[in-house]
């Protein structure tokens, strides 16, 4: 009976972490936007994930966790460094080369890296013609999302090789860091997996602030002029997008397959439409609800009932 209700929590748990990288870090792509309309980037993630490490730090260290384990902060290092910072640094780089439509479509790539790099998954992942064809599907479904922005794109067509170079540089970094943090940290008791977030975070924010330093963002943003929206928006940023939605990310890695996890490539566009369509008033055209569609397609097939992953079972 135990083992029955031990079964339905987990369940529980899965389903709710789900929610949060599918639904909650979609939304993010809307708050980020409000929130760079008063802060740069490099100094947005500074103060994002300072706050939010910190934060969940004190939380982790109150309820008794052993959060300054040297094993749990070196592999954190290089999990903050490599996932969170690189990836999102060069997605801000690019996009001064390339328009924010193609940062999206090459992003959705994300998950077609994890597949490919995840080798101890390699037979089974392989052998799936369901997973292998959700996976397809899913890229072209976002292309179908951005297909009509990227055909009337203004943006200058200038060095965008630069752009699109930088973007799979941060793919593959975000599937490596996804994969180091999966495997890497396998010997670690799920319930760390909100310290390691926590120090991820904090050496990702480090890298931040350094970047802020040096670009000037530090001393040349008035702090006083940011509008309410964006300071808001940050809020909103640090407690469902990191503490919350991240967090749920670095737990689903480590009891589920990368590949599926790393679906959230793909939900993250169609909230940020859905979004787009309610809050910013935005319009949306045929082939963008047929986007949409062919999504969710992708995700069933991608997560239709598989044997258990070999790691956690």
């Amino acid at each position: 009976m135990k083992q029955t209700a031990g079964t339905g929590n987990r369940k529980l748990h899965i389903i709710i972490a789900y929610f949060l990288i599918y639904v909650v870090w979609g939304s993010t792509y809307y708050f980020i936007g409000v929130a760079l309309k008063g802060l740069p980037p490099f100094l947005l993630g500074a103060f994002r994930f300072t706050a939010a490490g910190l934060i969940l730090l004190v939380w982790c260290r109150i309820k008794g966790e052993p959060v300054f384990k040297k094993s749990l902060i070196k592999k954190s290092a290089v999990s903050g460094i490599v996932l969170l910072f690189i990836d999102m640094a060069v997605v801000m780089l690019a996009q001064q080369y390339v328009s924010s439509s193609l940062v999206a479509i090459i992003a959705s790539s994300t998950a077609i890296w994890i597949m490919a790099l995840d080798a101890p998954m390699w037979k089974r992942n392989f052998r799936s013609p369901a997973v292998i064809t959700g996976i397809i599907i899913g890229f072209l479904g976002v292309m179908m999302l951005y297909i009509e922005q990227f055909r009337y794109d203004n943006q200058p067509g200038e060095h965008r090789e630069y752009g699109v170079l930088l973007l799979m540089i941060g793919c593959i970094s975000w599937a490596l860091g996804t994969l180091y943090a999966k495997y890497c940290s396998s010997g670690e008791e799920e319930v760390n997996a909100f310290a390691g977030s926590a120090w991820q975070m904090l050496f990702a924010s480090a890298m931040f602030w350094i970047c802020a330093v040096i670009k000037g963002d530090v001393i040349n943003t008035n702090l006083h002029a940011v509008p309410v929206t964006s300071w808001m928006s940050l809020i909103y940023l640090i407690l469902f997008g990191s503490i919350l939605a991240y967090s749920a990310y670095v737990w689903l890695l480590k009891v589920r397959p990368a590949t599926e996890v790393g679906t959230h490539a793909y939900v993250n566009p169609f909230i940020a439409v859905f979004l787009g369509m309610s809050l910013g008033k935005e319009n949306v055209t045929w082939i963008q609800i047929a986007g949409l569609i062919v999504i969710l397609l992708s995700v069933m097939l991608i997560n239709h009932k598989k044997k258990p992953d070999p790691l956690h079972g």
